[in-house]
């Protein structure tokens, strides 16, 4: 008996089928994140720049503005937004290295990613110090992450796939770091490479850098440096001097994040659990303070400050980079939404501008790469997403061994004070969820997690690094068991 031959039209479209699910989505949502990035940058901005139009016309007016700002901001995150907190990194790793549809149903859904980008905008409205990376870093993961229902059956597999990639394609579409983006998956996200997950991932990078090139032209974030090709003999001790100056500084600053019950004043902490909107209010009176203090360089992310110091158009005083790190503090302890990059690389560029008192002889826009590099290093303590970013933020390629020796040390020495910040962050985004009851009370969750209760620092980076390694390899297997009926599915219809 002879078989009916099957229609052309039907191949072509179980072919076209097949496309769409291997590519046509990541595709999709790649573009998706980098109008979201484009967009999202744009509108962060114009808030920076309605704020500072503001300040400069109405000096006094941060005092009245900023504590407002924060209480709205914080009220708004915690009765609605739960989950949007801080810059938005933790929530990916956790949601990596767990269940995915679990923990993304929690923290990548599209009300989270609403109030991801409304309440950082008010934060930047209010002058807070916060940046738009670790914000786009989440953001382009729920988008990719909420593709996962085009697929006709999904799994921890491609979720998880989908996270990693839209991740990495926000941080590179926020930074025009290519490169970045790719390391940081590995390096920061995932802490391993996945052969697997490779082309999604670079795939995503592309099409999402494409769509910020076409919509911002080819541009690098802090300009070229120049510093020629000949090296004075005393660069390796400055480099080594600033790797342990940003290291002891950015491991101070993971410090108090994650231990606040150990520095924070009783009552304050007392106030911060039972009234966090009014303990907002308190904070963004400081970040206001401190901003009337240093004539306003202290507000927003601080990329027009690092800017300006590395195009030796502006002058910051010596006590630039203490301050703004009480600003960023400050912006951080009322658990409202924001990054730490951008405020890492300003900081770090003050410290660069405070050591050439010391290396006069060294041209101030390499000690500045030298700083930026090194305190994000130390607040990260990811040296090799570190020193790739700030070189294709820069174009520094003639510094890059001076700018990997400073990412290596700084991570090292800040290791000394605090656990990786990102990992311990995460932690509590693992744990279960409280009950609706506790949800709603004021809770000590919200603060960044304290670590009082590990015997020593040390331990505790083991402890999180034994969890994530843990969750990982559970999450694996699951991967390889849920993708074998999605893999039977492509195998049978290529057989038919």
């Amino acid at each position: 008996m002879l078989r009916t031959p099957t229609p052309l039209s039907s191949n072509v479209v179980r072919h076209t089928k097949r496309l769409w699910r291997q590519f046509g989505i990541f595709w999709l949502g790649a573009i998706c994140v980098g109008l979201a990035a484009v967009y999202y940058a744009r509108l962060i901005d114009w808030g920076y720049n309605a704020f500072f139009e503001q300040q400069r016309a109405r000096p006094w007016l941060p005092l009245l503005l900023t504590p407002a700002v924060a209480a709205l901001a914080a009220w708004l995150t915690r009765r609605f937004f739960r989950g949007a907190e801080g810059s938005g990194i933790p929530q990916v790793i956790a949601t990596l290295h767990t269940r995915p549809a679990e923990t993304g149903a929690r923290l990548l859904t599209f009300r989270i990613l609403f109030g991801k980008i409304l309440v950082s905008f008010l934060g930047i409205l209010g002058g807070f110090t916060i940046g738009r990376e670790g914000p786009t870093v989440q953001v382009g993961a729920a988008l990719m992450f909420n593709l996962r229902r085009l697929y006709p059956r999904s799994s921890a597999l491609i979720e998880r796939q989908l996270v990693l990639a839209g991740a990495a394609a926000g941080l590179s579409a926020a930074f025009n770091t290519p490169l970045a983006g790719i390391v940081f998956a590995i390096e920061e996200l995932t802490r391993s490479f996945e052969a697997r997950a490779s082309g999604v991932l670079i795939t995503a990078i592309i099409v999402a850098g494409v769509i910020s090139l076409g919509l911002n032209g080819n541009y690098t974030y802090f300009g070229t440096i120049h510093v020629g090709t000949q090296f004075p003999d005393s660069l390796a001790l400055a480099v080594l001097l600033t790797a342990i100056v940003t290291g002891i500084a950015g491991g101070i600053f993971g410090w108090l994040l994650l231990n606040t019950s150990r520095w924070l004043p009783a009552p304050l902490y007392k106030l911060n659990a039972e009234h966090p909107v009014v303990f907002a209010a308190l904070c963004g009176l400081v970040i206001a303070v401190v901003g009337v203090i240093s004539g306003g360089a202290t507000f927003g992310s601080g990329y027009s400050e690092a800017r300006g110091l590395l195009d030796g158009h502006q002058q910051m005083s010596m006590f630039y980079p203490l301050l703004k790190m009480v600003s960023m503090v400050g912006s951080y302890l009322p658990g409202i939404p924001g990054g730490i990059f951008a405020p890492s690389l300003s900081i770090g560029a003050g410290f660069g501008n405070v050591l050439h008192t010391v290396f006069s002889g060294l041209q101030l826009q390499m000690l500045i790469a030298l700083a930026m590099v090194g305190y994000m290093a130390a607040v990260t303590q990811s040296p090799i997403t570190s020193f790739v970013i700030v070189v294709e933020m820069i174009n520094g390629h003639s510094l890059v061994i001076a700018l990997m020796a400073t990412a290596l040390v700084s991570s090292r020495v800040s290791a000394f004070f605090t656990p990786p910040l990102y990992e311990s962050l995460a932690r509590r985004y693992m744990a279960p969820q409280p009950s609706a009851a506790e949800a709603a009370a004021p809770h000590q969750q919200d603060l960044p997690e304290p670590l009082e209760h590990a015997v020593s620092d040390a331990d505790a980076e083991d402890a999180c690094t034994d969890s994530v390694a843990a969750t990982g390899q559970r999450a694996d297997k699951r991967e390889q068991t849920d993708a074998q009926p999605h893999q039977d599915v492509d195998n049978d219809s290529s057989r038919r």
